[in-house]
């Protein structure tokens, strides 16, 4: 999907593989062990400095997680660099995934939306932008350069949300 959308991709696994970058993307799956590994491979202190300097930045579902200041339970390792706390798998378990059409600021069109074991937002700092809802709960929000969404935009074949992040703007 990204490649889509003209950039060339590669992975992120050591504090180097920063050099060069013009946009991040910290992807789903096990927000503890990326925060496990990224801690391991001294990853937290550069992305830090990085993602604070402007590089735009798009969390998805565990990717938010990572990218948020806290969580509702226990601890873990967590960037911090947008001004949120995140309920993890705040939906519900594996069988409660669903999908939903989203109204999403600045885009003309819903966006429908694939919800795997997702968190959504229990807090927003002050200077923390609701892009989208569901319920009044917050799952897709933006701070300067950070993007960070509950669900999975890289399952639908669009790639509005990607595009928005990437931006570096937030605007679709």
């Amino acid at each position: 999907m990204i490649r889509a959308l003209g950039y060339s991709t590669r992975e992120v696994r050591r504090p180097g593989d920063l050099d060069g970058l013009s946009g991040l993307v910290v992807p789903g799956g096990e927000s503890t062990t990326i925060g496990r590994l990224s801690e391991r491979f001294e990853l937290l202190r550069p992305l830090r400095e990085v993602i604070g300097a402007g590089l735009p930045t798009f969390g998805t579902c565990a990717g938010m997680i990572f990218l948020a200041s806290g969580v509702t339970e226990g601890e873990q390792q967590q960037l911090g660099v947008i001004d949120a706390v995140v309920r993890r798998n705040a939906f519900g378990r594996q069988n409660d995934s669903f999908e939903a059409d989203l109204e999403v600021r600045g885009l003309e069109q819903p966006f429908h939306a694939v919800f795997i074991r997702a968190p959504w937002v229990e807090y927003l700092g002050p200077n923390v932008e609701v892009l989208a809802d569901i319920g009044g709960h917050p799952v897709l929000i933006r701070s300067n350069n950070v993007v960070a969404g509950a669900f999975h935009p890289e399952l639908t074949g669009d790639a509005r949300i990607h595009k928005m992040a990437l931006s570096g703007t937030g605007a679709g």
